[in-house]
């Protein structure tokens, strides 16, 4: 399982739309080996059919698809935006800090989901994750979830 590792990791990014930060995150899962070129297809067709159903909190974002839209291994990756950009979403835009989730199984994206919410359920660390400078200040954030 990668989550958030160095390379799954974009900070102080810019995003022109929900679709472009979608596929940012995303890339980051490509370019690490981790999913296939249309598993970032799919998030973004899932995000046009159903809206930002994935825009599960303030400023927050965790794109997925399936896992038969080629999912290799089990990953999370963090688009940071240094501007906020609107999803659609009537009470969480604009979004941030988007997390693109990558799950071969239902158990593994359960799995995921339950440990970014105990992350992202520290106001602080949502903080913290908002203003990180560098990846140091994201692995200090992770150092102080349950893995």
């Amino acid at each position: 399982m990668k989550f958030l590792n160095r390379s799954l990791v974009s900070l102080h990014a810019t995003a022109t739309s929900a679709e472009d930060a979608i596929r940012q995150a995303g890339g980051l899962l490509q370019q690490a080996g981790l999913v296939e070129k249309a598993y970032l297809d799919a998030m973004v067709d899932s995000y046009e059919k159903n809206g930002p159903y994935f825009v599960l909190a303030p400023g927050i974002a965790i794109p997925h698809a399936r896992p038969e839209d080629g999912v290799h291994e089990a990953c999370v990756a963090l688009l940071q935006l240094k501007e906020g950009v609107p999803f659609g979403h009537s009470a969480n835009d604009p979004v941030r800090l988007v997390f693109a989730l990558g799950a071969s199984s239902s158990d593994e994206h359960l799995e995921l989901l339950q440990r970014l919410v105990t992350l992202l359920n520290d106001p602080k660390n949502v903080e913290l994750l908002l203003g990180a400078r560098d990846y140091q200040e994201i692995e200090h954030v992770m150092g102080g979830e349950s893995a």
